[in-house]
C-alpha cells in the first residue's frame, strides 16, 4: 500500500538525528555534573543544583537515625530515670521516718539524768562491795606493809565496826529551809570573793616578778605544793622554801570559821535559832542498814537514853615481827566509766610514814585506763589534792576561768635525764601523762585545794572531826570535779540529805545529789569532746581503799617531811618497823561511801 512504505533514505536521516541529540544531551549532563563537583570543591554552589532537595533528604536520613537511636535508648533512659526517682523518693521517706521517729521515740539514751544511788557502803555492808587483797604491795608503790585477808584482819583487830552515840558536841546546826538557802548563797558568794582575792594576789605577784633586776620572777613554793609521786631523784636542795610574806598572804585567803568545828556562822535575828542534829545518824529499823549485827568485830556503845547513833567502819594496821605492818587494801567489785563518788570521813590515817588513799584504778591496764586519786595523803600533808594519771595526750590547760577555787601542784627541779641537773623552770603539773619529761615520774595532773589550804587533809582534818570528799566523773558533761567540805557543818544541805537518805528502802524518800548546789569545786578537769583530754583516757576502773606505809612516795619524802624522826631512823622503813605510838593515828574511820550514777535518759538538744 502507498501509506505503509518508506524508502531507505528517510530511515538513515532519522537515525542520524537521534544519535546527535543523545550525544549533545549526554555531553551537557556530564558538563553540568563536572561543574557541580568543581563548585563543591571550591565551596561554591552552582545555581542550577538543587541543594534544598539534598538537605531535605539529609534531614530525613538524620531524623531516621535519631528515631532509631531513640528506639534503642529510650527504654534505658526511662529505667535510669525511674530508678533515680525511686531512690529520691525512698530517701525522702527515710528522712521523714527518721524525723517522725525522732519526734515520737526521741534521741538515743545517755547517762544525763539525775543521780541514782548504786552503792551505799555503810556499816557491815561496806565489806560486801570489796575483796580483801592479800599480799605485798606492787613494785611501783613498794610500800612497807603486808596486806592481809579478811580473816587475818579480824584476828589482828584491824577491821572493826563501831556504833557510837552522837553527843551534842558532835552534832551540827540545822536550819529551816529558807535559811539554808541564804546560807548556801552566802557560801557561793564566799567562793566568788575568794576567786577575786586569788586574781588580785596573782596580779600582785606578777607585778613583783617584773620588778626583779634580772627580769625573771623568783620561785617560791609552798611545802605542800611540790612533788607528789615517785620523787626518787629529789634532794633537799631541790625544795625551795616559801617566804613568810607569802605564807601570810596565803593564810589571808582562807575562809575563817568558828572555833567550834561544827558551828558555823551565827544565824540572823530574823530566823529562829538552829537545831542540833547528828550529821548522818543511823536510820530507823525499816532501813536495810539501820542495825549492825553484833559479832567479833562490832563494838556497841551503851545507849540507855536511846540517843541517835552513827555506825563507823574502822580500818587500821598492826605491827609484825617481820617488820612490814599488817594492813588493809579493799578492791571494789564493780567497774565504773562514770559516777559520783562520796566518802564521809571522821578520821583518816595521818603522820610520818603513812600513805593512805581512796582512789579509782584499773591495775591490770595501768596507765592505759587511767587512775583517779580522790583522797591521798602522805606523811604530814594537810591540803587536799586530786590527781589524774593517764597515757599521752591528756592535758589540763583548757580549764574554764572561774570554774574552781583550787590551783595546781607544781613541777620544779626535775633532773635532766642526760645531765642530772635540776630544771628550775616553774611549771604547773597539768599534764596527766605519767611519763611527762617535765614533771616528776607518775606525778600526773594534780589539783590542790586553796580555800581550805592547810585544813583539808590529815591531822588538821581529823582535828575538825573529819570531812566529806566528793568526786564527780561525768564525761558526757565534759568534766571531772572534786570538792572537800570540812567541818561537817559546812556540808551543803543537798549533799547531806542525799547521804542521810541513801539507804532508805523507799526510793521516793531518797534525795538525789545535785552537784550544781554545792558551790565551786576546788578541782576541775575538762575531759571529753572539745577538750584537750579525750574521755577514753579514764575507763573501766574500780574503787580501792588502802593504807600503805613508806614506799615510793612517803618513803622518798621521809627525810624532808619527818626531820625529827630522820635524826634517829635513817629510813622510813626503820621508823615504821619500830612501831611508834604515832602510828596509832594511822586509821580510817568511815561513816559511809556513796556511789551514784546518772540515770539513762533521752536528751533533747536545742
Amino acid at each position: 500500500g502507498a501509506g505503509g512504505h518508506r524508502d531507505d533514505d528517510d530511515v538513515d536521516d532519522d537515525e542520524g538525528n537521534f544519535g546527535e541529540e543523545a550525544e549533545i544531551a549526554l555531553t551537557k549532563r556530564v558538563s553540568e555534573t563536572t561543574r557541580s563537583i568543581r563548585a563543591s570543591l571550591r565551596g561554591r554552589r552552582p545555581p542550577e543544583f538543587d541543594f534544598e532537595r539534598e538537605e531535605e533528604e539529609d534531614e530525613g536520613k538524620d531524623l531516621g537515625k535519631m528515631k532509631w537511636y531513640l528506639r534503642r535508648t529510650t527504654p534505658l533512659c526511662r529505667q535510669v530515670t525511674l530508678m533515680v526517682s525511686l531512690m529520691l523518693f525512698v530517701m525522702l521517706l527515710l528522712a521523714l521516718a527518721l524525723f517522725l521517729g525522732t519526734m515520737a521515740v526521741g534521741p538515743p539514751r545517755q547517762p544525763v539524768g539525775e543521780y541514782k544511788i548504786v552503792e551505799a557502803q555503810v556499816g557491815h555492808d561496806l565489806f560486801s562491795y570489796y575483796d580483801f587483797y592479800s599480799g605485798r604491795d606492787s613494785a611501783g608503790s613498794n610500800g612497807f606493809q603486808m596486806y592481809v585477808g579478811q580473816e587475818v584482819a579480824k584476828k589482828e583487830g584491824i577491821i572493826r565496826i563501831v556504833r557510837e552515840v552522837v553527843t551534842e558536841e558532835n552534832m551540827i546546826e540545822v536550819y529551816e529551809d529558807g535559811e539554808w538557802v541564804e546560807r548556801e548563797e552566802d557560801w557561793l558568794k564566799e567562793d566568788m570573793d575568794f576567786l577575786d582575792q586569788l586574781k588580785r594576789k596573782k596580779e600582785t605577784e606578777s607585778d613583783e616578778g617584773k620588778k626583779n633586776e634580772d627580769g625573771e620572777e623568783k620561785i617560791n613554793i609552798d611545802e605542800g605544793d611540790n612533788v607528789d609521786s615517785n620523787k626518787t631523784s629529789q634532794s633537799k636542795h631541790d625544795k625551795v622554801q616559801t617566804t613568810s610574806k607569802k605564807q601570810v598572804a596565803n593564810r589571808q585567803l582562807q575562809i575563817n570559821t568558828s572555833n567550834n568545828k561544827n558551828r558555823t556562822n551565827t544565824p540572823s535575828s530574823s530566823h529562829p535559832p538552829p537545831k542540833l542534829e547528828p550529821f548522818n545518824p543511823d536510820l530507823p529499823s525499816n532501813s536495810t542498814t539501820a542495825t549492825t549485827t553484833p559479832d567479833d568485830i562490832t563494838t556497841l556503845q551503851p545507849n540507855p537514853s536511846d540517843l541517835p547513833t552513827e555506825t563507823f567502819v574502822i580500818l587500821s594496821s598492826s605491827p609484825s615481827p617481820q617488820g612490814p605492818r599488817n594492813s588493809i587494801r579493799l578492791e571494789g567489785h564493780r567497774r565504773f566509766n562514770r559516777g559520783l563518788f562520796i566518802i564521809d570521813l571522821r578520821h583518816m590515817p595521818a603522820g610520818c610514814g603513812t600513805w593512805p588513799a581512796f582512789w579509782l584504778t584499773d591495775e591490770a591496764n595501768w596507765p592505759v585506763n587511767g587512775e583517779i586519786d580522790i583522797v591521798e595523803g602522805v606523811n604530814y600533808q594537810d591540803t587536799a589534792k586530786t590527781a589524774l594519771h593517764s597515757t599521752k595526750e591528756c592535758r589540763m590547760d583548757d580549764v574554764p576561768e572561774g570554774s574552781k577555787t583550787g590551783s595546781w601542784d607544781t613541777a620544779v627541779g626535775i633532773p635532766d635525764k642526760k645531765t642530772g641537773i635540776p630544771d628550775m623552770t616553774f611549771r604547773y603539773a597539768q599534764d596527766c601523762f605519767v611519763y611527762d619529761p617535765h614533771q616528776w615520774l607518775n606525778q600526773g595532773c594534780v589539783a590542790t585545794d586553796l580555800k581550805l589550804e592547810g585544813r583539808s587533809l590529815g591531822v588538821p582534818l581529823n582535828g575538825n572531826g573529819g570531812g566529806v570528799y566528793a568526786l564527780e566523773w561525768d564525761p558526757i558533761n565534759g568534766h571531772i570535779r572534786t570538792w572537800v567540805f570540812s567541818p561537817h557543818g559546812r556540808v551543803p544541805k543537798n549533799l547531806r540529805d542525799a547521804m542521810r537518805t541513801a539507804t532508805e528502802v523507799d526510793e521516793e524518800k531518797r534525795v538525789a545529789p545535785d552537784t550544781n548546789l554545792w558551790g565551786l569545786p576546788y578541782g576541775h578537769f575538762p575531759i571529753g569532746d572539745g577538750t584537750n583530754c579525750p574521755a577514753d583516757h579514764f575507763r573501766n576502773m574500780r574503787l580501792v581503799i588502802n593504807l600503805a606505809f613508806c614506799g615510793s612516795v612517803s618513803g622518798n619524802r621521809y627525810f624532808m617531811d619527818c626531820p625529827k624522826q630522820f635524826k634517829k631512823f635513817k629510813t622510813c622503813n626503820e621508823w615504821v618497823a619500830s612501831d611508834p605510838d604515832e602510828l596509832k593515828e594511822a586509821y580510817w574511820k568511815i561513816r559511809g561511801v556513796y556511789v551514784y550514777e546518772r540515770a539513762w535518759e533521752k536528751q533533747w538538744y536545742s
